[in-house]
């Protein structure tokens, strides 16, 4: 079976644009329900949402296509993403919904599904689930007497608070740190400045002001540059910056300077060996990644395994070779002994914490490898693929053999936006910058023309 509806992290789209429309969203809680009801219980599935707007119209929608079906349905307001991953799991759920599209603006919106376990559905779920979409919404209704409840969790929000501090090392607190947060105006706009606090920070809250279409705009983890303004006008230790959902992180040091995933990557690889929580001596991340990473870890005996582009993809070869920490440069950190999905206050804890033991600050720690010189640019595209267009082809090509052996040149069409992203890695700067601006013009112009031709 093939996947139509759901991309590289479930459904996205347009709020009130097919497929992000209020009958949708109907049509797929109710098969997603019958894929996932089994046994006599009473099904149970916790729905969380981010700050969008659109969550007015879809959450409802969701919440009857489930009930419809004789699920019960658990709000809990907005919360991060790995929040209703935890609830699902410990509630013992049958399935959980998050209601966002993550680093997206507001105008966007998406729905991530989470199985029983906590963790995202395999792509032959959303296939099955998709093919359950063609049965039609009049296929499995309930009885009368058997139609679901909804109802409000109160204590969702502090459940996933003691969870996530308990991941900090017993005995450590964040006493004399000052920490400024920028929570994007998104799920973690409470929850984040929270946990910082309670377990001892100054905390410098940015991002907490939610009014619908705000989410993302000009601050998170996809936008941290007015973030690290704020650290070094304040002074402060460091700069967590989170996405909408907030699975993903951008740490700022002490100086402003930018910390991504790769390093995130780094300096946990090293600390985790050390303590002996890096199973099987490997770090998973994706073809994004930087070399630096890769040879970084080789100098301290570990291995990168690389997957395409997708934390849930990253995700699947850690379970399916034991691996305990991966992520993507983007910011998504995954620690599969302490969650289920990426979880970017759980990750930026995880840092504080050998902040704390190490008792250095970030700009030393956090700048564990020397990058080479990489370029991503990102050309939103209309029609047909301009992948296939001859000119793109010839391109390709051309830039692939000026960046020789020694560098890489990555074309991949976005999973979540009608966009295709563009990245050239090399010893010279100035080259990969021009290999990559060339190859982004022939899409441009493919793109333009209507896309491929024959």
């Amino acid at each position: 079976m093939t996947r139509t509806l759901f991309g590289t992290d479930g459904i996205r789209g347009t709020a009130n644009q097919e497929p992000m429309t209020a009958m949708t969203a109907l049509k797929v809680a109710m098969a997603a329900g019958r894929h996932f009801t089994r046994g006599d219980h009473r099904h149970v599935v916790v729905i969380g949402k981010d700050t969008r707007l659109s969550n007015y119209m879809l959450e409802p929608a969701l919440q009857a296509g489930f009930t419809a079906v004789g699920m019960d349905v658990v709000l809990v307001g907005p919360m991060p993403t790995p929040a209703v991953a935890l609830l699902t799991h410990s509630l013992r759920a049958d399935l959980g919904v998050m209601i966002s599209a993550s680093h997206n603006p507001f105008e966007d919106n998406g729905i991530k599904l989470f199985g029983p376990d906590g963790y995202k559905l395999s792509d032959a779920t959303e296939a099955a689930i998709e093919a359950n979409l063609a049965a039609g919404p009049a296929v499995g209704l309930a009885t009368s007497a058997k139609l679901g409840r909804a109802y409000r969790m109160e204590d969702a929000r502090g459940r996933y608070i003691e969870s996530v501090k308990a991941s900090f090392p017993r005995g450590r607190r964040l006493d004399g740190l000052k920490v400024v947060v920028d929570c994007a105006h998104g799920a973690a706009y409470k929850v984040a400045p929270a946990v910082l606090h309670e377990l001892g920070a100054t905390v410098i809250a940015m991002g907490v002001e939610p009014n619908g279409t705000n989410i993302n705009q000009d601050c998170g983890a996809t936008q941290p540059q007015a973030l690290a303004r704020r650290v070094v006008a304040e002074k402060a230790n460091l700069g967590i910056a989170l996405d909408g959902d907030a699975d993903r992180l951008q740490l700022v040091d002490e100086t402003g300077a930018i910390v991504d995933g790769d390093q995130v990557l780094a300096l946990l690889a090293r600390v985790f060996a050390k303590d002996g929580r890096l199973k099987g001596g490997t770090v998973v991340a994706t073809v994004m990644s930087n070399l630096g990473l890769e040879r970084y870890l080789e100098t301290i005996g570990l291995k990168l395994l690389r997957t395409k582009v997708g934390d849930r993809y990253v995700l699947e070869a850690m379970r399916a070779g034991g691996y305990t920490l991966g992520g993507e440069q983007s910011g998504h950190i995954l620690l599969t002994d302490l969650a289920t999905t990426g979880d970017g206050l759980l990750a930026a804890l995880q840092v504080l914490a050998v902040l704390v033991t190490e008792a250095k600050p970030l700009s030393v720690l956090g700048h564990t490898f020397a990058p080479l010189p990489q370029k991503l640019t990102s050309i939103r595209v209309h029609g047909r693929d301009p992948l296939r267009a001859a000119t793109v082809l010839a391109a390709i090509k051309l830039g692939e053999e000026r960046l020789g052996r020694t560098g890489r040149l990555l074309i991949r069409a976005s999973g979540t936006e009608p966009v295709v992203r563009v990245m050239g890695e090399g010893a010279d700067s100035k080259l990969v910058g021009d290999v990559v601006a060339a190859v982004a013009a022939a899409i441009e112009a493919a793109s333009t023309e209507g896309g491929a031709r024959a």
